[in-house]
């Protein structure tokens, strides 16, 4: 029933990640569903979109939610990812969404996204958590001189159309705000955005949710879905089921083929990989002129992104494998170990304390989706954030939770947001399709660099 694109390790929901977040916050005990249950909407997935959902369900609108989460809540992307709240949730540029969409259109969906990084700020105030922000914007660094120039150009037309302030820096201002390594040659500042601690901000969701009512379930997996006479029935692995009205799927990467035939094979997870070193000292991060609070993202297509935690920690992440074997994160990880020292020469040696991996989720449509099935709208959805869910996906869920409560009142979603992505018509062939979409970006990258222009 559970189709899987990579190996059964990365999908062993009964083993906690061992990442720096989940060393650095304490868990509450959240029980297996035990026995049928009935509500007006079962959610299946308890990341950031399925408890903003059943949050805004229950406190905006009184409405019972259940949550099924196959691990623990949070267990997933939202408990693993670098932390980093920015926009474009989208592979998709922005000539794309114009060409695409159109340039209002284009222009809502950005707004939309902006939206999402005011949620993250503002949800937590409002309910009353902390998940330790840091910094104000984003930080796109030119990993090389001849990716510079595309930065700029990318700021110019996001400042064009959304009219979020931008700022070209040089490379000694670069390393006035940010750092001096040797892959720094300028790069722009995105005022949008900060950084957090996500598993703060995902248990955060979870305790307000069920402080409003809604029930969480963790390790209760959903293995059967049927129809049935008044709504839907979720069939859970230790045998006891939800019937509710509506149903949200809320799995993102971790979308298998089988829950629901109208899912199937329209995602392509993609492995990351994040180290985190001990804290380093003052006379370390002086040594590489570091002054940063905010997130950095390289201008690579395999870009490298990277922020320092409040306790002088260094988070670096990359992306990962195409199997997902044990021995092949082991050998990823290690190149990224290699690779930070190279980028910090000074801290060649520090030693990395936590590393793991996790799923981001892609898709042909290379932009988020969120709507409801064409052929039964009880079913609902929101997945597909390309890698950037910690503001996407809670506006999602809200958005999901509205279209629940207030139909056709509810406001309209950008029209880049709605419809299902296309199926990959080769489901079986998605990991040598990632594969070759590597080896590709790794030498357009690569061209780049020689002073060649790559095509696409």
């Amino acid at each position: 029933m559970t189709a899987r694109v990579f190996d059964a390790s990365l999908y062993r929901h009964d083993v906690p990640e061992p990442s720096w977040w989940e060393a650095s916050v304490a868990r509450p005990a959240v029980p297996r569903l035990e026995r049928d249950e009935t509500a007006e909407v079962a959610i299946v997935g308890g990341g950031f979109t399925g408890l903003s959902a059943a949050l805004h369900l229950a406190r905006d609108h009184g409405i019972g939610a259940v949550v099924l989460e196959a691990g623990e809540p949070g267990w997933g992307a939202s408990g693993r990812n670098g932390g980093l709240v920015c926009i474009p949730p989208a592979k998709a540029s922005i000539p794309e969404l114009v060409a695409r969409w159109g340039r209002d259109e284009a222009a809502r969906f950005y707004r939309w996204a902006l939206d999402g990084c005011e949620l993250a700020r503002s949800l937590p105030a409002a309910e009353g958590f902390d998940v330790q922000a840091q910094g104000d914007g984003n930080l796109e660094v030119a990993d090389h001189p001849c990716r510079l120039p595309g930065l700029v150009e990318h700021a110019r037309q996001l400042t064009a159309l959304t009219g979020v302030p931008t700022g070209v820096l040089t490379r000694e201002q670069f390393a006035e705000i940010g750092h001096a390594g040797t892959e720094q040659f300028g790069g722009v500042h995105v005022g949008a955005g900060f950084a957090l601690h996500p598993l703060a901000y995902a248990l955060g969701l979870l305790a307000a949710t069920r402080r409003r009512g809604a029930k969480v379930y963790g390790h209760s997996p959903v293995v059967g879905w049927e129809r049935c006479q008044g709504g839907h029935r979720l069939v859970t692995a230790g045998g006891a089921a939800v019937q509710a009205r509506r149903v949200v799927v809320a799995t993102n990467g971790w979308t298998p083929d089988g829950l629901h035939p109208a899912f199937d094979a329209r995602i392509l997870p993609a492995i990351s990989n994040i180290l985190v070193t001990r804290p380093l000292t003052p006379a370390e991060l002086a040594a590489e002129r570091w002054s940063a609070q905010t997130g950095i993202v390289n201008a690579r297509t395999l870009l490298f992104y990277y922020r320092l935690l409040p306790d002088r920690r260094l988070l670096f992440g990359a992306r990962g494998d195409v199997s997902g074997t044990p021995q092949a994160a082991g050998r990823v990880q290690d190149w990224m170990r290699r690779r930070l020292g190279g980028l910090f020469p000074s801290w060649a040696g520090v030693e990395v304390e936590y590393r793991w991996r996790g799923l981001v989720a892609m898709s042909r449509k290379r932009v988020p989706s969120v709507g409801t099935l064409e052929d039964d709208p009880s079913v609902h959805y929101a997945l597909g954030y390309h890698a950037a869910g910690v503001a996407a996906a809670p506006t999602a869920g809200k958005a999901v939770a509205d279209a629940i409560a207030l139909g056709g009142a509810a406001p309209p979603l950008p029209a880049v947001l709605r419809g299902l992505p296309p199926r990959f018509p080769h489901p079986a062939l998605r990991r040598p399709a990632l594969a070759a979409a590597y080896l590709w970006y790794a030498a357009r990258d690569r061209l780049q660099e020689f002073g060649r222009t790559a095509p696409g």
